[in-house]
């Protein structure tokens, strides 16, 4: 990226205490141990520090510029910029450099699933574009504006994740990001403790459509039944993907063999396609098809991008399979909600194994639907045919007992730690068990996985 400090100060609305307007800035960076030369600084307020106090170090270390909300009065040759707010400074500067590119920008958002999803849509478009897309989790208020500083030239097409848990946030990321595509996976209770309701969840998610223009396209998973009810009813194109049989885009025929989901893609109108996922699951069937439709509406022939569907790898810590001791370990740790850890208790039943383990940690932020939804799954995980269930922490001691209500006989052992867990899980994992590890992120259930490989 390049940036003068002139145009900086414009785009944020800020004052220039003291440097030189012309100033080049050809990062923008908000860990002082990220800066370069050319870097502009971005010190952000934290619950345990404020990272103003690096203001005078990172100069020391090339930075071109610094923004502060505690300064008004600065002299000297270095470029400080005053604002009111630095997080909302450093949103709308991304705004602004993102308005230099006119290239497609696929928004996703959702409940659940919203990584995967990225992933199935990066891969369908890269069968014809360069796809810049988001790295990690930088999906936030935070993380995606620094997003934006990655667009260059060279890129032909974005695909960006766009996470929120509160009111107002999905419109601040819409408004920086000005996302013309956008896909929504599911409506479920994640942040509800926040929102409230579903349909709070909902009209705030549907804020990622405020930059839609003519020929915008908002992608909706039609077999959620929220966002189902959307059908006919906005003032901007849909199209909906899924299993029903009235759904745009829609798989039949789906058959799992030994990790690998195969269905054939029934798109309304066009030709269909053979899809084959090296990975299991229901969720990845709508998660490719989400893809296909977008790819298929930006132009690339469904054979390619089912093709390019063949190369899927899940990320670290999202159902990645490892076999130990003949031992077959799933892990999904890197994060929790009740329709993500469905999901996973469908995946795990469709190992032949010899015993089927699940080790599910605390679904964090539901508030007043916690219990409910604990309860929930452990009924989920006795009818996908779990053998023996760990709960870890004490709003998962519902799990265990929605299990119970189900499958009395059903092995439940529930724990207050991580440790624990694990002491248990060597205890008795034998060869031909299969586990399955899920929680919450600040569960850290990577904890458990990495003590069992």
């Amino acid at each position: 990226m390049e940036m003068t400090v002139r145009k900086i100060v414009a785009a944020c609305g800020g004052k220039l205490l003291c440097g030189n307007p012309d100033t080049v800035v050809t990062s923008v960076v908000t860990d002082s141990r990220q800066v370069t030369n050319g870097s502009l600084f971005v010190p952000l307020k934290g619950e345990k520090t404020d990272a103003h106090t690096f203001l005078h170090a990172v100069f020391a270390s090339g930075a071109a510029a610094v923004l502060t909300q505690e300064h008004r009065r600065m002299e000297g040759e270095e470029a400080w910029i005053a604002v009111d707010s630095t997080q909302l400074a450093l949103q709308h500067i991304a705004a602004a450099y993102r308005e230099r590119f006119t290239i497609p920008v696929v928004g996703i958002t959702g409940s659940a699933g919203k990584t995967t999803t990225k992933e199935m849509v990066v891969l369908a478009l890269s069968a014809r574009y360069n796809v810049m897309k988001t790295r990690g989790n930088y999906n936030s208020q935070i993380g995606l504006p620094l997003m934006m500083f990655e667009f260059s030239r060279e890129h032909e097409a974005a695909v960006v994740e766009m996470g929120m848990s509160d009111f107002g946030e999905m419109a601040r990321l819409a408004r920086v990001a000005q996302p013309k595509y956008a896909v929504m996976t599911n409506i479920g209770i994640s942040h509800i403790s926040q929102l409230k309701t579903r349909e709070n969840i909902l009209r705030e998610k549907l804020h990622i459509t405020d930059w839609f223009t003519l020929g915008s396209v908002l992608f909706l998973n039609g077999d959620d039944p929220m966002l189902a009810k959307l059908r006919g009813r906005t003032t901007y194109e849909t199209v909906f993907y899924g299993t029903a049989p009235w759904c745009d885009f829609r798989a039949e025929g789906v058959t799992v063999q030994k990790e690998t989901t195969a269905f054939r893609c029934i798109a309304t109108g066009r030709e269909s396609v053979d899809v084959t996922l090296p990975v299991l699951g229901m969720h990845h069937v709508l998660d490719a098809l989400a893809g296909l439709a977008v790819a298929e509406r930006l132009g690339v022939p469904l054979d390619r991008a089912a093709a390019a569907l063949r190369d899927y790898r899940p990320l670290a810590m999202r159902q990645q399979i490892y076999y130990v001791n003949e031992v077959t370990v799933i892990d999904d740790s890197y994060n929790s909600c009740p329709d993500a850890c469905k999901s996973s208790l469908s995946v795990l039943s469709m190992f032949q194994a010899r015993r089927r383990v699940a080790v599910l940690a605390d679904m964090l932020q539901l508030g007043e639907y916690s219990r409910q939804a604990h309860f929930e799954v452990g009924v989920c995980a006795a009818k996908n045919g779990v053998d023996i269930l760990l709960t870890v922490g004490p709003e998962s001691k519902a799990v265990a007992e929605g299990a119970h209500s189900v499958r009395s006989e059903i092995d439940c052992c529930v724990f207050d730690n991580n440790d624990q867990a694990v002491a248990e899980l060597k205890s008795f994992l034998s060869p031909g068990d299969a586990v399955l590890v899920k929680g919450s992120r600040g569960m850290h259930t990577d904890e458990i996985v990495r003590a069992l490989i």
